[in-house]
């Protein structure tokens, strides 16, 4: 009879349990060797069939894209600015249609440099190419069609030749303020009582 310090620990045992019971259930010739070694001596053991060739493994689908959902805080605290430094939402709810040109112009131009100064202050803007709008410009195979979209006649595969007709745009900084928690951001401009 063996000695106790010939088997192995408890904590020996654990992984050898889990790596059994893995190996059972995915080896059938492994099974069979288990059951082998479980059977009383004396009973007989039917002999081992060959294991099947293993099943071909289906391949996942592909994952699902998730889209990010937007916030509507900073488009909402973006929106009060505009109107704070451009009167922009005061400007677009206003009916034009009994106002004379030079009016609206005139308007036109407080909204324009308002909304230019939220800009410069808030946002750094760069042009997503940097070759003047009317150049003659070639697209390789690969471009990134986020950042350049074709229009008119449109067949075949790249490379492209075209006339860059504007420039595009792209943020590469965005500096909004921070928000308290109890800021309402949905309250674009408050309503203004004159006593």
């Amino acid at each position: 009879m063996s000695t106790s310090s010939s088997h192995p620990s408890f904590w020996r045992r654990v992984p050898l349990a889990f790596g059994a019971f893995f190996s059972t259930l995915s080896d059938a010739a492994y099974a069979a060797r288990v059951e082998k070694l479980s059977l009383p001596e004396a009973a007989p053991v039917a002999p081992v069939a060959p294991a099947p060739a293993p099943a071909p493994v289906p391949t996942p689908a592909a994952a699902p894209v998730i889209l990010k959902e937007a916030t509507p805080d900073a488009a909402l605290q973006l929106l009060a600015l505009l109107q704070r430094e451009a009167r922009l939402i005061d400007f677009t709810q206003e009916n034009l249609g009994s106002h004379a040109d030079a009016d609206i112009g005139a308007a036109a131009r407080v909204v324009h440099e308002g909304c230019a100064k939220v800009m410069r202050e808030y946002f750094t803007i760069d042009a997503v190419r940097q070759e003047a709008e009317g150049s003659r410009i070639v697209l390789q195979e690969g471009f990134d069609s986020a950042q350049v979209r074709l229009t008119g006649n449109v067949v075949g595969s790249a490379p492209f030749t075209g006339t860059l007709s504007h420039r595009g745009w792209r943020a590469s900084s965005v500096r909004l303020p921070k928000l308290s928690p109890q800021h309402d951001a949905a309250i674009l401009a408050p309503a203004e009582v004159e006593l």
